[in-house]
């Protein structure tokens, strides 16, 4: 018995020390071999995104430090002469409106992308500072009457005049084309000039893509927008689906073109039906109040009425149920049309 009971002490120490061995074996990096019972263990690969925000004028989705700068808006000439013109298909945003002799110019309004030139640049018009104000930035433009320079001095800008000092690197005058219609802006030069300006403001309400946008799902479907200024200003735009964007002609029909040549295009248009007044001959979109308004977005149109409550209030657009209307991501064409013009749509 006792013979028998020290054998199977010494197998019993004989097999721990194996089992010891094979413990002391294994180093801390080794796998241990699974159980059959053993559960998978998974490993998360998904990264946290980089923050974005929106884009204030055209509700793209971009770094936030991306357009921690000035938005630059510009008076734009739009007579024959001055035409192809610089700069116009970079733009974030463009008001056209009514001038003297039936004939429109632009307010043009780069942000997300600032060329390196614009232009040609013509002189400011009583309406002016009710568009810019909003914006803040900088405002680019060749001179005008001192009663509408004053009033745009006074709005919260920074006033950027050809002919003055602090304009003298920065703007030029063109061998293209004929005076007056040829004076130019070296457009980063003056942005980086004014970096201590702040960003503008959200302008509009955005959609998250073309399909979910106010027009492109509620609207009436539409092939062409035909629009009435005066005499000498009759533009017209016609949907491309092809490009998913409206396309610009000129008084005529002719295509409005920029500089190389390509067509202007717009992702959504804002027509706003405005009252306009004249003083000594100059008129002026009245741009403080509300009105009838259309929004073109996806090749459809909806009905709405738009208001703006002061000259540094954006302008609100809700439909007829009095639901914000949201634009597509990418650039707006906002067409001043006089209470006396006139809008048509043509359906597809």
């Amino acid at each position: 018995m006792r013979t028998g009971g020290k054998m199977r002490l010494r197998a019993a120490i004989v097999l721990a020390s194996g089992v010891a061995v094979m413990v002391a074996g294994c180093t801390s990096g080794d796998a241990m071999p699974a159980g059959p019972d053993a559960q998978p263990v998974w490993q998360s690969s998904y990264e946290t995104p980089a923050p974005t925000v929106l884009a204030p004028l055209t509700g793209r989705t971009v770094e936030p430090d991306a357009l921690d700068h000035p938005s630059i808006a510009a008076k734009i000439d739009n007579h024959p002469a001055a035409r192809p013109q610089f700069g116009l298909e970079a733009t974030d945003i463009v008001f056209e409106e009514l001038v003297e002799g039936g004939m429109t110019r632009y307010v043009a309004v780069w942000h997300s992308t600032v060329p390196d030139t614009f232009g040609p640049v013509r002189s400011i018009r009583p309406m002016d500072p009710d568009i810019i104000s909003p914006l803040g930035g900088v405002v680019a433009y060749s001179g005008g009457q001192e009663r509408f320079i004053a009033m745009m001095r006074d709005a919260p800008v920074y006033n950027a005049i050809h002919g003055q000092s602090d304009t003298a690197d920065t703007f030029f005058r063109s061998k293209a084309k004929p005076s007056p219609h040829n004076v130019h802006v070296k457009a980063k030069e003056v942005v980086g000039q004014h970096k201590d300006l702040a960003a503008p403001v959200q302008h509009f309400a955005f959609s998250l893509d073309v399909p979910s946008s106010t027009a492109a799902k509620d609207g009436a479907p539409t092939a062409r927008v035909d629009l009435r200024f005066g005499d000498s200003a009759t533009p017209a735009w016609t949907w491309d689906a092809a490009a998913g964007t409206w396309a610009r002609f000129m008084t005529g029909g002719a295509i409005d073109t920029d500089q190389s040549g390509a067509q202007l295009k717009a992702t959504n248009l804002v027509i706003v039906r405005v009252p306009v007044t004249v003083s000594q001959d100059i008129p002026k979109t009245e741009l403080i109040g509300s009105g009838e308004a259309w929004v073109a977005t996806g090749g459809g149109v909806v009905h709405a009425t738009w208001s703006k409550a002061s000259a540094t209030d954006t302008i609100h657009l809700v439909d007829d149920n009095g639901v914000t209307v949201r634009l597509a991501p990418g650039n707006t064409w906002v067409e001043l049309v006089p209470d006396r013009g006139s809008v048509e749509f043509g359906a597809p």
